[in-house]
């Protein structure tokens, strides 16, 4: 059993062979595909988050015997400041970027799980591995990093801007699905109700709370006019939300439609509001004794950047929970719908699965392996790269 092990294990990072071959409980290759590329951008999101923190930076500095003659020497500065720091994330996720994009080329127009496009995408772990570090390390050798790092901070933005929406549409449709299911319960128990007013009472509580929370700590009497804008313009748009999502036309054209959705979509809000305004440079001005004052700020002790890491943190908790869901979970049609705006009636939904998929038994009784036949070519352009990405 153990020569077997091995050699399935050799056969998932070596070979073509997918994970679902090597030790461990039988999964569907597709799910162990998906999991294995969601590990691979977890471990660079642990990496940036070592960078990012300057506890780490310190601590390696401190107990690292010849710190700095080890990166004089592989010219990273005279304290590895080229290695930490937004310019070094930067980098290294520009090479994670571009080792998702290659495989998202590679992946595009496959019809058939036996060709050998389809072998490296659900094999070759080790290798892939290798070359994920190589271009991630490759990333801080590119010339005129000034440029680079200025050209890559408008990419990120946009990348960030078009996240935010993909996320929220795929909330929305989450919601819905949360409402119509725990609705479809009430036919016979009524307590399914009591369920989802709690839920919904907690959602709003957190929103209420949130907006409260950051008009007391980020707004002041005089001064801070952009943060009281900015709270007073995404309480009035989750208020108008919540209003629009319970009015007779939309519960005409949206039968499962309610207030859970504006409710979960409203703490994503609170959450990206709390996150722009901790990233808002601190206001200063002069009080009656001529001195220097910092405002529009909350004051949490000696440490005055808590706040930024308490986002950094939600934030990096809400990216790697969205991976392991969506890698974890089956796509169906209406996961794909949700990103064109869509949402499919419950009873017309049909399971679109994700490549590849179980083989089937053919005419003459051999299994035929057609777990990439749905990505075809009558399927929008844009449904295919969604799939090839998940």
């Amino acid at each position: 059993m153990s020569a077997r092990c091995c050699a399935g294990q050799l056969a998932c990072c070596c070979g073509n062979a997918g994970c679902s071959y090597c030790c461990g409980p039988k999964v569907r290759q597709s799910r162990s595909t998906r999991f294995m590329y969601a590990l691979y951008f977890i471990l660079v999101v642990i990496i940036c988050c070592v960078m990012m923190s300057d506890t780490v930076a310190n601590q390696m500095r401190e107990h690292i015997p010849y710190f700095e003659d080890i990166c004089k020497g592989i010219k990273a500065g005279d304290t590895c400041e080229k290695l930490v720091g937004y310019s070094a994330v930067y980098r290294v996720c520009f090479g994670m970027a571009c080792f998702f994009f290659i495989f998202c080329l590679l992946t595009l127009n496959i019809n058939n799980s036996k060709s050998c496009r389809a072998y490296i995408h659900n094999g070759f772990w080790f290798f892939k591995l290798l070359l994920l570090g190589a271009m991630c390390s490759g990333a801080f050798f590119i010339p005129d990093q000034e440029t680079f790092l200025n050209a890559w901070r408008y990419v990120g933005a946009v990348g960030g801007f078009l996240f935010i929406v993909i996320q929220l549409l795929l909330l929305v449709e989450f919601a819905h699905k949360w409402n119509k299911n725990w609705t479809a319960g009430t036919a016979t128990n009524k307590l399914w109700y009591a369920s989802l007013s709690l839920v919904t009472l907690i959602a709003y509580s957190i929103t209420t709370g949130g907006l409260i929370w950051m008009a007391v700590f980020y707004t002041q009497k005089d001064g801070c006019m952009e943060n009281k804008i900015l709270l007073g313009v995404n309480g009035g748009l989750c208020l108008l939300m919540s209003v629009v999502s319970i009015s007779p036309s939309v519960r005409d054209r949206q039968p499962h439609s309610g207030i859970l959705q504006s409710g979960l979509i409203s703490c994503y809000v609170t959450y990206l509001t709390f996150s722009a305004l901790s990233s808002k440079p601190a206001e200063v001005v002069l009080d009656e004794h001529g001195k220097n004052v910092t405002i529009c700020v909350p004051n949490f002790g000696q440490d005055l950047y808590r706040d930024k890491t308490l986002v950094a943190g939600l934030g990096t908790a809400i990216l790697c929970v969205c991976i392991l869901y969506s890698c974890l979970t089956s796509t169906t049609r209406s996961s794909s719908d949700a990103l064109q705006g869509r949402y499919t009636a419950p009873e017309l939904e049909e399971r679109a699965p994700v490549f590849p998929s179980e083989p089937e038994r053919t005419q003459d009784g051999s299994w035929l392996d057609n777990s990439l036949h749905h990505v075809s070519q009558d399927r929008p352009l844009k449904e295919r790269v969604s799939h090839c990405l998940w």
